[in-house]
């Protein structure tokens, strides 16, 4: 099959053919239609280590058809339409038998982990696969298995979005602009937050009330005006220490900031604002298996979009070029590798 393999890092993917995943008896083989690239496949190239050593195969946003079951795989089925998730998740271990699978104790990332989506096949344990409606698209569909459900699980399970509250996103890229659009959906007046106009004015499409630049020294206070005090809850998606002081500090009294963006480096913060003003401070990783069904119903009703966010398609060929348009923050939504 073709692939694009990471090598080594800082090398660009090589496009070669690899051999076409083996299969366990559990486990479902799935022809790729579509693969989304993140940042997080960014900070693979860049040397941030991968659990399995290269050569690998990066990608974890991923949507397909079953093109093979395993004798013991009974919750799929040949021709199926389906995401694969990024997280692999025993369904044994504590976490998992508490609902909480995103978090996984024996967990296995796809694209890091395991070889991944940027190729034409991959092979995955048939419990985690997620059955895509006929009404979604397939090939835009594929950033639902993690740009959308990333952000899904954020809103909903860890922020605790309700109607008439006020939340703040910080950082509108692939993951960030669907907190928009899902925390508007769900009853939210939502401000959006980026340095890049582009972005802003997608997120103003996709429900945002405001829209301002991260780079005004002034940015938490005139949040606290705009909202009588501060908002209810403000979502960190880029993961950097300077964007998560402004959403620390946009926060009401009482209120809750969820940190969705991944960094390596060390944060530090007013702990006397935190107890003092009884805020919540929360951490929010991927998505539970159980977030799919309600995160697909909201797509099927048109709550929600794809078209907008999924910007650009791409041949698997253009990968390291996809690479770099994301690298020098020309994406506006999400890049879709179309396999």
């Amino acid at each position: 099959m073709k692939a694009a393999v990471l090598k080594a890092p800082h090398q660009p993917l090589s496009i070669e053919d690899a051999p076409t995943p083996s299969m366990g008896r559990g486990d479902a083989l799935v022809r790729v239609a579509a693969c989304g690239v993140c940042s997080t496949d960014l900070h693979f190239v860049h040397g941030t280590p991968t659990y399995k050593k290269p050569p690998l195969i990066l990608g974890h946003e991923i949507s397909g058809i079953v093109e093979e079951v395993g004798d013991e795989a009974a919750t799929v089925r040949k021709g199926e339409r389906v995401l694969v998730p990024p997280i692999i998740y025993c369904g044994r271990c504590r976490n998992c038998r508490e609902g909480r699978d995103n978090v996984c104790e024996n967990m296995l990332m796809v694209g890091s982990y395991v070889d991944g989506g940027f190729a034409e096949y991959i092979s995955v344990p048939a419990h985690v696969l997620i059955k895509l409606p006929d009404s979604i698209p397939l090939h835009e569909g594929a950033i639902i298995s993690d740009a959308v459900s990333t952000a899904f699980h954020a809103v909903k399970q860890r922020g605790e979005v309700r109607p008439g509250e006020w939340a703040a996103v910080f950082g509108c890229g692939g993951v960030g602009i669907n907190v928009v659009q899902i925390a508007a959906a769900s009853g939210a007046s939502v401000i959006a937050v980026d340095v890049d106009e582009r972005k802003l004015e997608l997120a103003r499409r996709l429900g945002a009330v405001e829209a301002l630049d991260g780079r005004d020294p002034e940015l938490a206070k005139k949040i606290r005006s705009l909202t009588g005090g501060g908002v209810d809850v403000a979502f960190e998606v880029v993961g950097r220490p300077a964007v998560m002081d402004g959403a620390f500090e946009s926060v009401k009294v009482g209120g809750r900031m969820v940190v969705v963006g991944y960094s390596m480096e060390n944060w530090n913060f007013r702990v006397g604002r935190l107890m003092f003003r009884e805020l919540k401070l929360i951490g929010s990783f991927g998505c539970r298996s159980t977030d799919y069904s309600p995160l697909l119903r909201m797509f099927e009703k048109g709550r929600l979009r794809l078209n907008e966010v999924v910007t650009e398609k791409l041949r698997l060929e253009e990968i390291n070029e996809a690479l770099k348009r994301l690298e020098e923050g020309r994406v506006v939504g999400r890049q879709v590798v179309i396999i």
